[in-house]
């Protein structure tokens, strides 16, 4: 016979505040008093569906429980216990939040389903309706007592003010990286001008790697004392805003692009002014793998390359995450597109997104197949740095055009004017923050960009995910050479 028990009651603090404590399945060790230790298995994210966390009760009794559901619009999850020195068998849990309607305060419903051994019904039913139930009530009342969250709090169209607990990835020293580690950490509350994002996915960029190895010291500075948050961009939705903003709603779905790292965490508030909305069709890891390289690839094509029919374009790292965008946006631009790559298998995912002729080549030499394929290259977009100087320079055609975007294989040394004399040769080496310098231009060329996706100019790259506290790992993937598309991190 399964036995049903529910319980609720209402806490003194907005639903996101609390829903922020209960949404992070490894939580209850720092605010339920039954509990002793916890640790999620696997090295899963605490918040990932399918993950099993396994904790110790201060009576000694050992629990291992598993995510069900978790639905950040609803405020709601479900759990089960799938192993536990308890006789609580077929155990299944749901947490509801619901906002109450006379000013910032929760409606808590927690409700359970379970069996027990005949003859231990009310000893197992009164352990977990006062010990887990409502000695959690009032456990976690006590926990936002004393982070200053309980009481005071007034209505309005969105909470604010109240830190909310979050995970980050930091580092202290440049390197490679190792030096990237995770903590967790207090989410200040907006200050006037800024929206706090629950970040669902962030982008990971080659500049997110030149800041970590300190090739850019005077856009992330570090220090033991003061470490640098790594990250460019991420998507999401709105828990609150600051003083002074208005066009935002808690819950709305947004991505951003900011000229100031801090990305890689869980919450973070950033300018409005940085803020994209997000179409329905557009997912959050699709927005945060698509958003920078998309509007890169947008001034590249249109602003810089000038692309039309025939333009004879030379496009390195096809299969990288900007490189795969250019290619197909070009190519349904009428472009003869030619794309280097280091290997086969990239070659391959290249022409699928729309690169006509492939180079593979690991040493940088291309110039003389570029100029047998189609006479030299009009554009050249690289990424690669100082290593395809000399080649980049002898692949262009006359009065070809040299974009240095990036400098995977390092700095690209200064170019002096005779280097360019020979074919009338012009460079360039643009920024993307300039070029969405005001939120006009940032929604306008991400409304380009989402444009093109629903039309089928360019298609979404292939995503690698990696959990947030795996950023050291994600960031020796995408150094090895060896990725297609792009990588996202997933708090």
């Amino acid at each position: 016979m399964l036995h049903k028990l529910v319980r609720s009651t209402v806490i003194d603090a907005p639903i996101e505040r609390v829903w922020a404590v209960l949404r992070d399945f490894n939580s209850h060790d720092r605010w339920h008093s039954a509990v002793e230790a916890s640790r999620i298995e696997g090295n899963e994210r605490s918040d990932q569906v399918g993950c099993v966390r396994s904790f110790t009760l201060k009576d000694g009794h050992r629990i291992r429980e598993q995510l069900l559901t978790l639905d950040d619009a609803q405020h709601k999850s479900t759990y089960c216990i799938v192993e536990a020195t308890l006789p609580l068998q077929r155990y299944v849990a749901t947490v509801t939040l619901k906002p109450v309607t006379d000013g910032n305060r929760t409606f808590w419903h927690w409700e359970s389903s379970f069996a027990t051994p005949a003859g231990m019904e009310r000893e197992l039913r009164d352990a977990v309706a006062k010990g887990v139930y409502e000695a959690g009530f009032e456990d976690l009342r006590r926990y936002l007592l004393q982070a200053g969250d309980l009481g005071g709090a007034s209505g309005g169209a969105m909470p604010s003010a109240l830190p909310l607990p979050t995970r980050r990835v930091v580092l202290e020293s440049y390197g490679g990286p190792e030096v990237l580690r995770a903590e967790h950490v207090d989410a200040a509350p907006p200050r006037a001008g800024e929206v706090r994002l629950r970040q669902r996915a962030i982008g990971i960029n080659f500049i997110d790697v030149y800041l970590r190895r300190g090739w850019v010291p005077g856009m992330l500075p570090v220090a033991p004392d003061a470490p640098g948050v790594p990250g460019m961009e991420a998507a999401g939705s709105v828990i609150d805003a600051g003083p002074d903003v208005t066009g935002f709603l808690a819950g709305d779905r947004v991505a951003y692009i900011g000229p100031v790292p801090g990305a890689y965490c869980g919450v973070r508030s950033v300018p409005a002014e940085w803020l994209v909305r997000l179409p329905a069709a557009v997912e959050d890891e699709v927005a945060a793998a698509l958003l920078l390289k998309g509007i890169t690839a947008d001034y590249l094509v249109h602003d810089l390359g000038r692309v039309q029919p025939g333009t004879r374009l030379l496009v390195h790292a096809a299969a990288g995450g900007v490189g795969l965008l250019v290619c197909h946006w070009a190519r349904r631009l009428g472009a003869t597109v030619v794309g280097t790559v280091s290997n086969d298998a990239k070659a391959r995912v290249a022409r699928e997104h729309g690169c006509e002729h492939v180079i593979v080549t690991r040493d940088y030499r291309f110039a003389d197949a570029m100029q047998r394929l189609c006479g030299g290259a009009d554009v050249v977009i690289d990424g690669l740095g100082d290593a395809a100087r000399d080649e980049n320079l002898a692949a262009l055609a006359r009065r070809g055009h040299w974009i240095s975007l990036g400098q995977a294989s390092g700095p690209l040394a200064p170019l002096a004017p005779d280097a360019l004399v020979a074919k009338s040769l012009s460079f360039s080496r643009p920024v993307v923050f300039d070029y969405v310098s005001s939120q006009a231009q940032a929604a306008q060329r991400a409304q380009r960009v989402w444009n093109a996706l629903a039309e089928g100019a360019i298609r979404p790259p292939p995503i690698e995910r990696f959990p947030l506290d795996a950023a050291a790992q994600a960031h020796a993937r995408l150094e090895s050479r060896t990725t297609t598309g792009a990588l996202v991190l997933v708090p």
